[in-house]
């Protein structure tokens, strides 16, 4: 069976860029698009890893990274953060905050795919 990944984004583009490179490296991607029940939607799916969009409805990905890392079963979750915007203080928000890896849009499906496995294999 392969690795889940939970991808926490609202631009259908980018589900779809993403979910495409996955799905075809052999991981079984699920989707949602709400900062608000994006932690239900962790335990529901119980992810390997989650791709988290900065931007989102609701509340932002910094937020709901706050709380994967305060509960014990997300603790260690592997999470790598997206941002449309290349400012270093997102940057260093996501590091403070425990994203284990970030990337800012437009980003290559190569460096993406790449993260993911590398967060897998740590």
């Amino acid at each position: 069976m392969g690795n889940k990944v939970l991808l926490i984004e609202d631009e259908p583009n980018i589900i779809e860029a993403i979910s495409f490179i996955l799905k075809r490296d052999g991981w079984i991607v699920a989707t949602h698009a709400d900062g608000t029940t994006a932690l239900g939607a962790v335990e529901r799916h119980a992810p390997d890893v989650v791709v988290l969009d900065v931007m989102l409805p609701g509340r932002s990905g910094f937020d709901v990274l706050q709380d994967l890392r305060k509960h014990d079963a997300t603790k260690a979750l592997p999470v790598l953060m997206l941002t449309a915007r290349g400012q270093s203080k997102d940057r260093e928000m996501a590091e403070r905050l425990g994203a284990s890896c970030f990337m800012t849009k437009p980003f290559s499906n190569k460096e993406v795919l790449a993260c993911i496995q590398e967060l897998v294999r740590k």
